[in-house]
């Protein structure tokens, strides 16, 4: 370990300060060296350190937020990236820029800001019709929510409002709201609540409407989860039989209550037990191959009538599984059955748009090409997850209508993961100020729909340019009318601890 110099720092300074006056003079470093006990590199080194220590004092410093266009920027940003109150702003500004803002000062900028977010989400749409994920999620109050239309691709929020009752009332004239501002959707996915479904009945009966399929795979989760515990009880109950009967057969005392029912029957109730949840767990796992983009058969790919047949068949033996099992599981085996009877029309909603560019694309290649191409489908995250990567690995003659295919399937709307995704940014905010203005959920959609995202396929994209606004700006503030931000002054050149640079430096 390196020895420090048993010198003060008010010693060295006064050395170092005779080196920069007294810089080029004959001998002096010899002289300092025996005075201050310390090498030529160490008092070169404090030199350098005393040369760089005069040069950041006298550098420019950046500017604080001292004019009104910096302040609104550094109010602003506090509130959409570190979500604080307003007393929260105050004092980040005073412990950071040392500045003293009143909290009317902070709500005057804020409220500014909300209402050109407002006029901003009234006055733009996307150019073409676009995918949009419908959700809603609640707050503090639990009799109103937010209501939320965002781009299933680009992940951009076209319409955010609330709190509002969740009718379809409510999503009517939400979906009417979106349609004057001029979106446009060619299909829309949602959990599949019914104020949601009857709204887009009511506005657009004809158009294609998914359900999520992860909701319901989610809902068979639960009930396989409920089937494990139900199994896992009777596993315990069965032991603790077994553990009373060998203790009366050694001619112990009994413990405890005595069982419900003989070790065999409950051995045989466990048996039936365990084969309802592998019963149901097999039939998910089938259940999430039909609900695939892509359904692969030794035959070729499964059209819509063959992935219906496969689902009734599916049905049927869920019905079968439950007709057998204990009164409790029954009930959870026929609500499941009842829930996936209901959402199986959403979940095939994506098939016919498909089944066109299928069939144009086995006339062309042939039915045994496009099986090869749904097996590399199923395997993009190996064999590359665009679809130009995947066709770059194809014939010459093969990559026009193998990208019209795949592109297909990459754009099939089966999920209203977007609209969790923006729900994801609301719920900090929530936590914050429990209630959420309309303004301020204009401000919060304008950010997220400028912000670029850092990692992933689209890194240095924002949700606006991927929607088709090539022109939007990068920066939300500046799309709000604000000035941008100041450029970042130079940091200081840094000074090498050499003794040619010192000499040059003290000349």
């Amino acid at each position: 370990m390196a020895r420090q110099h048993p010198s003060t720092p008010g010693q060295r300074a006064r050395w170092v300060g005779r080196l920069i006056a007294q810089g080029g003079a004959y001998g002096l470093v010899t002289l300092l060296g025996r005075e201050a006990g310390a090498s030529r590199q160490a008092l070169y080194g404090w030199k350098a350190r005393g040369l760089r220590a005069l040069e950041q004092a006298f550098a420019p410093v950046a500017a604080g937020p001292d004019g009104p266009g910096d302040l609104a920027r550094a109010v602003l940003t506090l509130l959409v990236e570190a979500h604080p109150s307003e007393r929260g702003i105050q004092a980040c500004l005073g412990a950071l820029c040392g500045r003293r803002v009143s909290l009317g000062a902070i709500s005057a900028i804020i409220g500014e800001a909300q209402r050109r977010a407002l006029a901003w989400m009234a006055s733009h749409a996307p150019p073409g019709a676009r995918p949009v994920a419908l959700d809603e999620i609640y707050g503090h109050d639990r009799r109103g929510a937010y209501l939320s239309l965002v781009d299933a691709e680009s992940y951009a929020v076209w319409a955010a409002e609330g709190p509002l009752a969740v009718d379809a009332e409510s999503w009517t004239l939400l979906l009417w709201l979106a349609q004057e501002r001029g979106l446009r959707w060619r299909a829309t996915a949602s959990d599949g609540g019914a104020a949601i479904e009857s709204a887009l009945r009511a506005v657009d009966p004809q158009g294609q409407h998914a359900r999520d399929v992860w909701h319901v795979l989610h809902r068979c989760g639960q009930a396989q989860a409920r089937l494990e515990r139900y199994r896992a009880q009777l596993a315990a109950r069965t032991a603790a039989a077994g553990r009373q009967v060998a203790r009366l057969t050694a001619g112990q005392r009994a413990r405890g209550r005595p069982p419900r029912a003989a070790v065999g029957a409950q051995g045989v109730e466990l048996a039936r037990a365990g084969a309802l949840a592998d019963g149901l767990r097999y039939l998910s796992a089938i259940l999430r191959e039909l609900l695939g983009v892509v359904v692969l058969t030794p035959r070729g790919l499964l059209d819509r009538a063959g992935r219906e047949r496969e689902l009734g068949a599916l049905l049927e033996l869920l019905a079968e599984l439950a007709g057998g099992a204990p009164a409790g599981p029954r009930a959870e085996l026929e609500r499941l059955h009842g829930h996936l009877s209901g959402a199986l029309p959403g979940l095939l909603a994506f098939v016919p748009a498909l089944e066109p560019v299928e069939r144009g694309a086995a006339a062309a290649l042939g039915r045994e090409a496009v099986a090869l191409l749904a097996w590399a489908w199923q395997r993009r995250a190996i064999l590359g997850p665009a679809p130009d990567a995947l066709a770059a690995q194809l014939p010459e003659g093969w990559r026009p209508a193998a990208r019209a295919l795949l592109g297909a399937w990459g754009a099939a709307l089966r999920a209203s993961g977007a609209a969790e995704t923006w729900h994801s940014v609301l719920r900090p905010h929530l936590a914050v100020h429990r209630r959420l203005s309309p303004g301020l959920l204009a401000l919060l959609a304008v950010w997220h729909n400028h912000r670029a995202f850092a990692r992933g396929a689209h890194a240095g994209r924002s949700p606006l340019r991927l929607s088709g606004l090539p022109e939007a700006p990068t920066d939300w503030l500046v799309a709000l009318g604000y000035p941008p931000a100041a450029a970042p002054a130079a940091p200081p050149r840094p000074l090498p601890a050499g003794p040619t640079r010192a000499r040059e430096l003290a000349a």
